[in-house]
């Protein structure tokens, strides 16, 4: 089982335990990822090993993977057939680094360079990308997507 990577929860957690559980995650290989494509959830899918629902709008597919600890994940999909955000909530946080893929070392390295002591949630925008967390060791959310990938039409506050 992967260790949640801690980003800086209430409950004081640092900067310093952040690290080392980065590092720990970058030792697992990365399956589906934001900016990559569809195909991709299905191997989400069978990792989390987790139940899959997928919704469709009229700008993007939502797919819906439940794992069976209740953790939730989404990715977002858009026409084109590219995962251009993600979305989680659950007890514990999903591995960071399979749902963010090529983006995971650009957020990990603009948390450090926050500098966080550990309080209150963690928000992190960029021209390439926003990612967002939030929550406690109970109830843990966060969201990230690619600006430039957003389709035409969508609200980024329908990623969730």
């Amino acid at each position: 089982m992967n260790q949640p990577i801690p980003f800086g929860f209430p409950n004081g957690r640092s900067l310093r335990v952040l690290l080392p559980g980065v590092l720990l995650a970058l030792a697992f290989p990365a399956w589906a990822s934001l900016g990559d494509n569809v195909t991709t959830v299905q191997s989400d899918k069978a990792h989390m090993k987790g139940s899959l629902r997928t919704t469709a709008t009229p700008h993007y597919v939502k797919h819906e993977i439940t794992t069976p600890s209740g953790q939730v994940v989404r990715e977002f999909v858009s026409s084109d057939g590219n995962v251009f955000a993600v979305a989680w909530q659950g007890q514990f946080q999903p591995d960071l680094q399979q749902l963010l893929g090529s983006y995971f070392d650009p957020i990990k390295q603009a948390v450090a360079t926050q500098q966080r002591r550990g309080h209150g949630p963690v928000s992190v925008e960029t021209s390439g990308f926003v990612f967002r967390q939030a929550g406690n060791a109970r109830n843990l959310h966060g969201s990230a997507y690619v600006p430039a990938m957003l389709p035409q039409g969508v609200d980024v506050s329908e990623i969730q």
